[in-house]
């Protein structure tokens, strides 16, 4: 079993990274294998909205690496979104990346990538916004049928270095809680897997809005 780290910083090995690392530390002990995907300093084109990707199987702007990792997501068992706060909210980077992953995956019919694997959220910050980045990033996953996995408290690390967040010592066994709970969930997955337990049934969608 695999955990897709998603490091969503322009920082390779900044406050965001601080936090995945432990994670990814947790889960090699709980015999979990993961990797850090980092989004990087590349500018993200933002979704057009232009519903390409259900003709084409893919997102039509190819000028990133949103269908690389559309693809590479395939081989993953569950996935962790990290941001920093960057005024209130996750980073541009990662709101431009996710919004076309993870629409291109839904109309391209690839929901599968995503679907029923476990998913959490974390964020980091020197000080505030953390809650409303968290809100926000996890709507990638409830739209998507993924469990999210908890920690104990709310998924965020505080600290304005990476030696400041390793000061943040609840916010770091948060850290370790939540890979516990994630390799935990894993686990029991592929136990039901192994006993029979189907996934649950897919429904055709339907879509309604609220003009009559």
């Amino acid at each position: 079993m695999k955990v897709l780290l998603f490091n969503g910083s322009p920082h390779k090995e900044g406050c965001t990274y601080t936090a995945l690392t432990e994670i990814a530390k947790t889960l090699k002990e709980e015999n979990i294998d993961s990797e850090i995907y980092q989004i990087g300093i590349k500018s993200i084109t933002p979704c057009r909205a232009c519903s390409v990707c259900a003709k084409i199987g893919k997102c039509v702007i190819n000028d990133d690496d949103v269908n690389n990792f559309v693809e590479k997501c395939k081989d993953f068992d569950g996935f962790i979104f990290g941001s920093p706060v960057h005024y209130g909210s996750a980073s541009g980077g990662i709101t431009a990346f996710l919004d076309r992953a993870f629409f291109s995956a839904l109309l391209s019919g690839k929901m599968d990538y995503f679907r029923h694997k476990p998913a959490s959220a974390v964020v980091s910050a020197r000080r505030a916004g953390t809650t409303a980045a968290l809100d926000q990033l996890n709507k990638y996953m409830t739209i998507s049928e993924m469990p999210i996995i908890s920690g104990r408290y709310w998924n965020m690390v505080h600290g304005a270095s990476p030696d400041e967040v390793k000061q943040d010592l609840e916010g770091m066994q948060n850290m370790r809680i939540l890979a516990r709970n994630m390799a935990w969930f894993l686990k029991l997955k592929e136990a039901g897997q192994n006993a029979g337990i189907e996934l649950p049934k897919q429904e055709e969608t339907v879509f309604t809005n609220f003009i009559r």
